[in-house]
């Protein structure tokens, strides 16, 4: 089977971190390069986490910093969920991993113009390194296979009644993704919220006893203390990870191809993904939207790709 080229944009972030284990490591993925936005933490923070996951995983690919706030407002972080450092909770040594040179949006666009294949964007942050990209150089949207993203939701949000956090922090990067004309696949809270991270997935995970299984038991640990504090839960939905699990078991999903459209309008639901999942518009579908996930069968995926790691 051909590996599957990724360059995943992210701003670790907890779930993002076991997303990043999950792709760095996988037979069928070519992971090219991660690109780093603020968002759960400020650039700073996240950048930080992503060298500490990838050197302490054995994940060797460029780590570029881009974006440090969105295109338009201000910087909205999760320090309320993620913590002060952005990846609270393992104590990682100190990083002697250095950052691609390039900025990552450079970064994008050099690795996308020099493909000889289409290659598959992951975003599991805020939309703004993808969406400046694409503004600064349209030739890279023939060289695209498709946009995966965590963000979003049919339903309701998590940061407003209305709108989930990676859309909400930069909306117009959204806008533009979701208007680029390209296969773009959402997976929102509505099905992110069925794999929650309880105790009991934490211990069973645990039990694998390897560098990544220590890893993912100590950072749910401190992630679900903190969705407990904000939201009641017992375990922390893992976001992030499901746009992994859909590139490499797309069946563990169901999709509905929709009208999606970002609400750009700063009222009440602004960051909303409208989905006209009941085609009431009438206009172009131009999103693949995640409406449901076999959680039991998700969960046996995290397994095996952490025990795909040695130590």
């Amino acid at each position: 089977m051909k590996k599957r080229k990724l360059i995943l944009d992210c701003d670790p972030g907890h779930d993002d971190a076991i997303a990043i284990m999950l792709a760095g490591n996988h037979p069928d993925l070519e992971l090219l390069g991660l690109t780093i936005e603020a968002g759960n933490q400020t650039l700073e923070k996240t950048g930080r986490n992503a060298l500490n996951v990838c050197q302490y995983l054995g994940i060797d690919v460029p780590v570029a910093l881009g974006a440090s706030r969105p295109l338009v407002r201000d910087l909205q972080i999760a320090e309320d969920i993620h913590g002060e450092s952005g990846l609270d909770g393992f104590d990682f040594p100190e990083p002697q991993k250095t950052f691609e040179a390039r900025h990552a949006v450079n970064f994008i666009i050099d690795t996308l113009l020099k493909s000889e294949e289409r290659v598959t964007l992951v975003t599991t942050g805020p939309m703004t390194n993808v969406a400046l990209a694409m503004r600064l150089e349209p030739r890279i949207l023939e060289k695209i296979e498709e946009v995966v993203l965590m963000g979003g939701s049919y339903g309701y949000g998590n940061v407003s009644p209305a709108a989930e956090f990676n859309i909400l922090v930069d909306p117009e990067a959204a806008h533009i993704v979701f208007t680029s004309g390209l296969k773009v696949s959402m997976m929102g809270l509505d099905v992110t919220r069925k794999v929650l991270a309880l105790p009991k997935v934490v211990e069973r995970m645990e039990k694998i006893d390897n560098k990544a299984s220590r890893l993912f038991a100590d950072l749910m640990r401190a992630f679900n203390e903190n969705q407990r504090k904000v939201f009641g839960l017992q375990g922390g939905p893992l976001h992030d990870p499901v746009t992994i699990a859909y590139l490499l078991e797309p069946d563990l999903l169901t999709m509905q191809h929709v009208h999606c459209e970002i609400d750009l309008s700063h009222g009440i639901s602004h960051g909303r993904t409208n989905c006209d999942v009941f085609d009431y518009l009438k206009r172009k579908r131009n999103a693949y939207v995640a409406v449901d996930i076999d959680a039991a069968r998700f969960w046996d995926f995290i397994e095996r790709g952490l025990r795909r790691y040695n130590g």
